[in-house]
C-alpha cells in the first residue's frame, strides 16, 4: 500500500463512518503528512516509538565495516550508521498469520 492509496482508503472510512461530514481530501494528506513526519523526527532524535496491537519502530546501529565492490572486488570503507527497524506486535502478526491462511 502506497502513501496515496493509503490517504485514499482513510478518506473512504471516514466518509462510510460519517456521512454528514465532509473530510476533504487535503485533510487526509496533511494528516497523513503530520503523522509520518511526527515518527520520522522521533526516530532521527533516537526516541522509539510504540503502536499498541501494530508494532513498535527503533534504530538499530549498524558499525564501520569494510565492504568489497562486486563490481570490481575492492575493498570500500562503510561507515557506521543508525538505521530504522519495525518489530510487529502480537496482534498484527496472528492477524496476518491467520489472513495467509
Amino acid at each position: 500500500m502506497t502513501k496515496s492509496e493509503l490517504m485514499a482508503r482513510l478518506a473512504e472510512v471516514f466518509a462510510e463512518k460519517h456521512p454528514e461530514s465532509e473530510l476533504q481530501a487535503k485533510d487526509v494528506e496533511q494528516g497523513v503528512k503530520v503523522l509520518v513526519d511526527t515518527m520520522t523526527r522521533s526516530l532521527a532524535k533516537g526516541q522509539r516509538i510504540e503502536i499498541r496491537g501494530f508494532g513498535s519502530f527503533s534504530l538499530n546501529h549498524r558499525p564501520a565495516r569494510v565492504g568489497r565492490n562486486p563490481k570490481t572486488g575492492e575493498s570500500v570503507n562503510v561507515p557506521e550508521k543508525h538505521v530504522p527497524h519495525f518489530k510487529p506486535g502480537k496482534e498484527l502478526r496472528e492477524r496476518v498469520d491467520q489472513a495467509a491462511k
